[in-house]
């Protein structure tokens, strides 16, 4: 779906559920306004496609909405060059998790289009997973020199004479296809196409003892349901990922970055700064990402749920 497709299915969904009641929702948007010191006016947050992002943006969308008043929208794109852009068309208003695109950051910060704000919190990490039966009954397997050993346990009928190396969604942050090369692992990488397939792949072979090997990454939901265990790669140092096509070393742990609009942070709503001071723990998105995923709530239930259960964290994002 096209941005402007998303965003005019925003709007008609903001109508929709206004439906019979705009003017009482407008007085109460007033209301909240008048009570947090200024008008919000629109919030569009970019939510990019994981199940721990559609928890920070519900949770920062339903205070913005709530407290501030605000008009929430959630604007799906995918991470990288699409969100920039949208940042720099006023299409959206903050990058909640920005992982690891150095470049385009660094542009649109020399454009002047877009700012780094505070940081979300979480911290993440990157790394390739095997399920835990494996690595109890192989723990060897845990060292990538062992890997090609064991390539031919790993063969599927997409990857032929090779091993097969679960990738996730080709658009996220990784270079599996690189590490495999440089390291000369005998292994294909085929991608899940993307979170759900790459959980419900892990789920399935904890559970029936299949052989997988695969990306994955934390913080995410899946750690408190399924254990899996992370083979050591040569250890990243600084700079040892700079060439994508030349990586033969681990992925870094990553301080997540907010990433906003520079015409947004610098307007006179007050939106800015509650998007700014918003923070949040691995093991809080974990939490949320849970009730979504594992409990099905509503991305809106799960986030009104974490936030009547945590009070004081959401007060401490409205002060100043």
């Amino acid at each position: 779906m096209g941005l402007a497709a998303v965003l005019v299915s925003a709007a008609l969904a903001l109508t929709a559920c206004g439906s019979g009641s705009v003017g009482e929702q407008t007085k109460k948007n007033e209301a909240q306004q008048n009570a947090a010191g200024g008008k919000c006016g629109d919030l569009k947050i970019i939510v990019n496609n994981w199940v721990g992002y559609t928890a920070d943006a519900y949770v920062l969308g339903n205070v913005a909405k709530d407290k501030l008043g605000c008009n929430v929208s959630y604007v799906e794109l995918k991470e990288g060059g699409p969100s920039y852009q949208a940042l720099a068309s006023g299409d959206g208003d903050v990058i909640l998790e920005e992982w690891s695109h150095a470049a385009e950051l660094e542009q649109a910060t020399a454009k002047g289009t877009a700012k780094e704000i505070d940081p979300l919190g979480v911290v993440g990490i990157i790394g390739w997973y095997v399920p835990d039966w494996l690595a109890k009954a192989h723990p060897d397997i845990l060292d990538w020199k062992n890997l090609n050993k064991y390539a031919d346990k790993f063969k599927t009928s997409e990857s032929g004479d090779k091993g097969q190396f679960l990738g996730a969604d080709p658009n996220y942050t990784q270079y599996d296809e690189a590490i495999v090369k440089n390291l000369g692992l005998n292994f294909k990488v085929v991608f899940s196409g993307g979170e759900t397939a790459s959980v419900a792949a892990f789920e399935k072979a904890q559970q029936k003892k299949q052989w997988l090997i695969g990306y994955f990454y934390e913080p995410q939901y899946l750690h408190a349901v399924v254990k899996l265990d992370r083979v050591k790669l040569p250890p990243y140092k600084e700079g040892c990922d700079k060439d994508k096509a030349k990586v033969a070393c681990d992925y870094a742990e990553t301080t997540i970055k907010k990433v906003a609009s520079t015409k947004f942070m610098d307007s006179d709503s007050t939106a800015p700064d509650l998007v700014n001071n918003f923070k949040i723990s691995n093991d809080e998105q974990n939490l949320i990402a849970k009730y979504i995923t594992i409990d099905k709530m509503t991305p809106d239930a799960a986030a009104q749920k974490w936030i009547a259960d945590n009070g004081d964290k959401v007060d401490s994002w409205l002060q100043g």
